[in-house]
């Protein structure tokens, strides 16, 4: 304390009271959070009473992880504890999930061998923010779907489906699909091949035809499909004539190929396949026999 009269402290006799450094002190008080009440004669910072329980608080919101402004705006009563509390509950929750992401990355390039090259553009795609992914997607969409309203808008669903989101704590299978994933709907070819389908999709719907009827389509095509392989029907046979009968009705067999064709693609197939590793939800059943046996029945009745 100055022997002044004054009950003042120097910055010196401050570190003593609280136990910090002068080097500190003296910072955040040059960065506004700790204003001397007066000067000496010779020009020194001079703090009071008020002044220990201050840095007490900055203190402690430092410890909290807050930075000097919001440490000022808190003091000056522009903002509570609170308020910025939250703020920087947010902020943490995005560095955890970001240091998730790295840590699924790092794992994935572990088992994956990657050279520098590959983990280089699987942490630039991993690491993309949740806007960032969404808007991949959306771009995707936007091509596929421009310009065509008539198609089943369940397909439109199904095909978004969260595949911008990865989990806020993904596992390196995750991380490594969602990295094809984003590849694979960014490619000019395979949004090519979807536009196709989507186009035959919006081409075999009428006005009135309500929302998820291809869906039952290929239900329907599963079905009736299973049971004759179950009934050791094979696809050239005379007996898979009603079968498609029963699928198709009148319906233009080469048309009705050219689009099975178009939808069983690998890498549609594969698409599939990366949209449920992202979403964790498993391998999914590809009704891959099924299709091919309805192929090869319209292949045998449409060839020539």
């Amino acid at each position: 304390m100055t022997d002044d009269g004054t009950g003042l402290l120097t910055i010196g006799e401050l570190a003593r009271v609280t136990g910090l450094t002068v080097r500190t002190i003296r910072y955040w008080s040059d960065e506004g959070a700790l204003p001397p009440v007066a000067r000496s004669a010779g020009g020194y910072r001079l703090y009071d009473a008020a002044s220990v329980a201050c840095l007490e608080l900055i203190r402690t919101l430092r410890e909290l992880g807050l930075g000097l402004a919001d440490v000022r705006r808190v003091l000056a009563g522009e903002t509570t504890v609170a308020q910025v509390a939250a703020a920087h509950v947010v902020a943490l929750d995005a560095q955890i999930r970001s240091l998730k992401v790295t840590r699924a990355v790092l794992s994935t390039v572990a088992k994956r061998g990657s050279s520098a090259e590959e983990m280089t553009l699987m942490n630039r795609l991993a690491r993309l923010s949740a806007t960032e992914r969404r808007q991949i997607v959306e771009d995707f969409m936007a091509e596929v779907f421009q310009g065509i309203d008539t198609a089943d808008p369940d397909i439109r669903r199904r095909l978004r489906f969260t595949a911008a989101e990865l989990p806020d704590d993904p596992t390196p299978e995750q991380v490594d699909a969602w990295v094809e994933l984003a590849e694979l709907i960014q490619d000019p070819g395979f949004r090519a091949q979807m536009r196709q389908m989507i186009e035959f999709n919006a081409a075999d719907r009428g006005p009135d035809v309500p929302a998820g009827s291809s869906l039952w389509f290929m239900s329907r095509l599963v079905q009736l499909a299973a049971e004759a392989r179950q009934r050791g029907i094979a696809p050239g046979a005379p007996e898979a004539d009603d079968v498609l009968k029963g699928l198709l009705g009148d319906t233009d067999r080469a048309a009705v190929l050219e689009r099975l064709t178009a939808a069983s693609n690998v890498r549609v197939a594969r698409y599939r396949e990366l949209q449920a590793v992202v979403n964790g939800l498993g391998p999914q059943p590809t009704y891959d026999e099924e299709f091919a046996w309805v192929v090869a029945a319209l292949e045998a009745r449409t060839a020539g």
